[in-house]
């Protein structure tokens, strides 16, 4: 028997101990027939902890991994997590900081040490979170990109895409973070409008000796890169600038002469139509160098025109010293914001700046350390992208594979047409060596090892060797990784059976990032797409709506909606580490406001479920505790009704063992509703719709199930004149019917139905050791009853409608009332006549009495079913003139909340202020309001005509 009260703490962690003990998680072939099923985990930075995007991802994952699993396929779910090497290395120099050395102190190897015994001690920390869960990973194959194992594939990836003249190294403008001394891409990169200012210029034009003096004014949003400066740019139709084509003019504070350009990148509607060209600060800027770098060169020889200003901090580097005074020595050594400064003084005492705006502009700023980025010129290693992109392309237009919604499809087309080579080095420590060796002239050598390297190129001791100190982008690794986690190079078991993978469960967010390059690098080395699908989830947003983080304070932690958490635990958790003191208590407040009690432990069956339930195709959920709290409850009737079928089951034949069975229209209608649930969940399952999903589990279990079917069973249960088949069939059905509902959810809802599972299985003959590979139910179409299901649907709505007549007459449930039936055709009295024992059972009918054509009936409320009347003789029955003095005090209550809800939406100062979420709200109340009333206003109108 099942303790008496559902407690998930209680049996969750046991069971998840026991799957994993057993090597549940492990891979089955079972019917060889069975086309294998895999989905690669997307995954998470080894320095990360669970978030809501996290758990909602890894719940879908996991409801398709445990649906094929239990439909017989060879199925692999793998696990594994990613080196995340800007992360990681930022989290252990603070750690190292905090120690008062810096990485540079503790040497490259030492510093590295230090990186692994970090991964090691806290790196494992958000897969415990993931088992916390119920994702069934296959942990025993688990993966970390830096394992040597796919440190080889990286290895070889990189030397055949050099071999083939695919990776390169080249001088190229980069994204720098100067916080962090590394290139980043762009999609490392946040561009939000900040406020700043825009500088208007003089640049003087050369002129003859004596002629009067001229300027033409450019604007900038950066005034200290003018250092850098290699041409004045304007359009070549614009009639203000097109004689001065040609021409120079003196680059203010460097002595500089710089020549005047045409070229369309200068728009004349835009500012004063002049454009300053920086080419190695601005990437607009070296597409326009590109074109003209014949015409910049003549001014800065030797350099070409492409000046590089800045050191790796983003300060004014010192001079070459084949450059003489390039950069001017007043400069040289300041931070480019006091330059800045220094540099828009020194124009105003010189008379060259013509003006300061106050102005919005787009900031680049890096993810990992906020810092604003630099356009930065520095030698990298790229991937020379197109000639894998092409085959990507095609793969998607052939429909190899097909991206859910659909609409997806679109957007990776438009990326991958105008894609950039890709920048794979990193100036960081923690990550794959690029490998690359140099010798003393600088010559480069790539090969899988230093070893193959010398061999290759016949190098004795006596050369002297240095690897390339960069990493890869983790981004590379993470591009290898539906075939590197299964073995490649090598041609493995797994790999051979596994790739291409079924299914790649990711958000839109890394479409870019992740999708497209496993697309590319799949294609290249595996001949092969890497999966069939792509399903794009939503981001998860609170419940008005509104983007989770920090700064808000609506962020939720996965583990805390499991087991609960306190007021003031969660006030501390929210608050900690914020530095700004205002916003610290601004989250505080509001976090007492949201949570005054904290937050109850809801169990992980209802979080899973409440993902499930909110997951339509692409769009992004609103995630509202509510909805959770809802699923808890749902988690406790199905134990309560589990511990009912138990309570009349257990020790009773339930006619495993075969025997003489009679099944009830009850239990004839309940196997059709049961067979019709199936085919809804797993299709909506096999089209991505878990919403679809969760909805007919909760239907047919809350509404089919608990409460009618249970009901209706104990008129055969407990009647002393119900036959001993009958009693056998519906227990029978009883405990067939649940162990089925069980199997059916225990993709979404794992633990609770494993627990429930062990104790019915044996009474409904079903053998195994655990739910998880039992398998997944199939529809038994010859337990159809159509005429079974219509006389059942007509039982239920008669006793609603003795239900509503009671409810709305306010007359207790339990007390039992002669009927009256008027307009009943043969059919209405046979059914009267076969389900009398329902009726009586659950409509509390004290008679039912069929009138004769042209009778006379009395006063009586009324339902109808169909042409047939139900009536209730209401004589006796109420207090007429009490029940309508209740009935208009409810209705002046509300007409009092409707003119209060109306004057708040009337209210403009509301209305214009309150977040969107917050007004609809009201709206919504207030129809809701309108509708009770009108119901009110008719239930009076009835009773007054009695």
């Amino acid at each position: 028997m099942l303790d008496k009260n559902y407690d998930p703490q209680t049996l969750e962690q046991t069971w998840y101990d026991t799957w994993e003990a057993n090597g549940y998680f492990t891979p089955r072939h079972g019917d060889a027939a069975a086309a294998p099923y895999c989905i690669m985990i997307p995954p998470p930075n080894v320095t990360g902890s669970l978030h809501m995007g996290h758990a909602f991802q890894d719940t879908i994952m996991d409801a398709l991994i445990r649906f094929h699993r239990m439909r017989g396929e060879p199925t692999l779910w793998q696990a594994g997590t990613d080196h995340a090497g800007i992360a990681t290395q930022m989290v252990v120099e603070r750690l190292v900081n905090a120690e008062g050395q810096t990485r540079h102190d503790l040497g490259r190897e030492r510093f590295i040490e230090r990186v692994w015994d970090w991964k090691g001690e806290s790196g494992g920390a958000i897969t415990r979170q993931l088992r916390r869960m119920g994702a069934s990973l296959d942990w025993a194959h688990e993966r970390f990109t830096m394992d040597e194992g796919l440190s080889t594939a990286v290895r070889e990836v990189f030397v055949r895409l050099f071999e083939e003249g695919l990776i390169y190294r080249g001088k190229r403008l980069v994204n720098w973070d100067p916080v962090l001394h590394t290139a980043v891409s762009d999609l490392e990169v946040l561009s939000e409008e900040e406020s700043g200012h825009m500088w208007d210029l003089r640049y003087p034009l050369v002129q003859p000796p004596g002629a009067e003096p001229r300027h033409m004014v450019v604007s900038t949003t950066r005034p200290e890169t003018m250092l850098g400066d290699c041409a004045v740019a304007v359009n070549p139709e614009d009639e203000r600038y097109r004689h001065l084509i040609g021409e120079r003019v003196e680059l203010p504070l460097t002595g500089r002469r710089i020549p005047i350009i045409a070229d369309e990148h200068a728009d004349p509607e835009l500012g004063t139509g002049c454009v300053k060209i920086t080419p190695a600060h601005d990437f607009n800027d070296h597409q326009v160098w590109l074109r003209h770098r014949d015409e910049t060169a003549i001014a800065a020889q030797p350099h070409g025109g492409l000046i590089n200003i800045f050191t790796p901090d983003a300060a004014i580097r010192a001079n070459e010293p084949e450059e003489g005074e390039l950069l001017p020595a007043a400069y040289i050594g300041l931070d480019r914001y006091a330059a800045r400064r220094r540099i828009v003084a020194d124009l105003e005492a010189q008379g060259l700046l013509a003006a300061v705006r106050d102005h919005r502009l787009q900031q680049p700023r890096g993810d990992r350390s906020g810092a604003v980025i630099e356009p930065y010129l520095t030698d990298q290693w790229y991937v020379r992208i197109e000639p894998l992109a092409a085959p990507a392309i095609a793969a998607v237009e052939r429909g190899e594979i097909r991206f859910v919604p659909d609409n997806w499809k679109n957007t990776y087309f438009e990326w991958m047409r105008n894609i950039q080579d890709w920048c794979i080095s990193r100036q960081i420590w923690w990550g794959h060596r690029i490998p690359a060796w140099y010798d003393d002239a600088g010559n480069v050598y790539v090969g899988r090892s230093e070893e193959e390297v010398r061999e290759r190129h016949g190098f004795g001791p006596d050369v002297r060797l240095a690897q390339d100190p960069d990493v890869l982008d983790t981004w590379f690794s993470s591009a290898l990784w539906p075939f590197s986690t299964l073995g490649w190079p090598e041609r493995t078991e797994r790999l051979a059976t596994f790739y291409p993978t079924s299914v790649l469960v990711t958000g839109f967010d890394i479409i870019f990032f992740w999708v497209a390059r496993m697309i590319m690098m799949g294609l290249k080395f595996m001949g092969d797409v890497p999966f069939r699908e792509v399903y794009m989830h939503g981001l998860v947003r609170d419940a008005h709506g509104e983007k989770m983080s920090k700064t808000k304070g609506n962020v939720l932690d996965p583990i805390d909606l499991i087991d609960g958490i306190a007021l003031e635990p969660l006030v501390e958790k929210r608050t900690r580490g914020m530095m700004q003191p205002h916003l610290a208590e601004k989250i505080a407040r509001q976090t007492r406001l949201d949570f005054p009690d904290g937050i109850p432990a809801f169990g992980t069956d209802a979080l899973r479920f409440t993902f499930a339930a909110l997951a339509t195709t692409g769009r992004d959920i609103k995630f509202d505790l509510g909805r959770t709290e809802g699923y808890r409850n749902f988690c406790n009737k199905l134990w309560n009704a589990s511990r009912y079928v138990l309570m009349n089951t257990e020790g009773e034949d339930c006619g495993a063992d075969g025997g003489d069975v009679e099944l009830s229209v009850a239990d004839r209608w309940i196997r059709t509703r049961l067979a019709e649930t199936i085919d809804a969940v797993t299709e909506a399952i096999g089209s991505y719709r878990f919403d679809l999903a969760a909805q007919a589990l909760y239907d047919f279990t809350w509404n089919a199930f608990c409460d009618w079917y249970l009901e209706l069973c104990k008129p055969v249960l407990t009647s002393p004149e119900a036959s001993a088949a009958a009693k056998r069939g519906t227990r029978r059905t009883l405990v067939q019917t649940l162990e089925t509902l069980l199997r059916l959810a225990h993709p979404i809802m794992p633990f609770i139905t494993e627990e429930i599972w062990q104790k019915v299985c044996p009474l409904a003959g079903v053998p195994g050791e655990t739910i998880m590979l039992a398998p997944y139910p199939v529809a038994d179409t010859q337990t159809a009853d159509p005429a079974a299901s219509a006389e059942m649907e007509w039982v239920m709505q008669f006793i609603l409608g003795v239900r509503r007549i009671k409810g709305e007459m306010n007359i207790p449930p339990s007390r039992t009332l002669p009927v009256l039936i008027a307009n009943a055709s043969a059919q209405d009295r046979a059914r009267l006549a076969a389900n009398r024992r329902y009726l009586d059972f659950l409509a509390r009918t004290e008679s039912v009495t069929v009138l004769e054509d042209g009778a006379t009936a009395p006063e009586a409320a009324i339902a109808l079913l169909g042409e047939m009347r139900i009536l209730i003789p209401m004589a006796g029955l109420i207090d007429k003139e009490a029940e309508l003095k209740r009935l208009e005090k409810e209705v002046a209550r509300l007409h009092a909340d409707l003119e209060r809800i109306g004057a708040k939406l009337a209210n403009p100062n509301f209305v214009d202020r309150a977040p969107a979420a917050v007004v609809q709200k009201e709206r919504e109340r207030l129809e809701g309001q309108r509708a009770a009333l009108a119901r009110l206003e008719e239930q009076a109108e009835r009773i007054r005509a009695l």
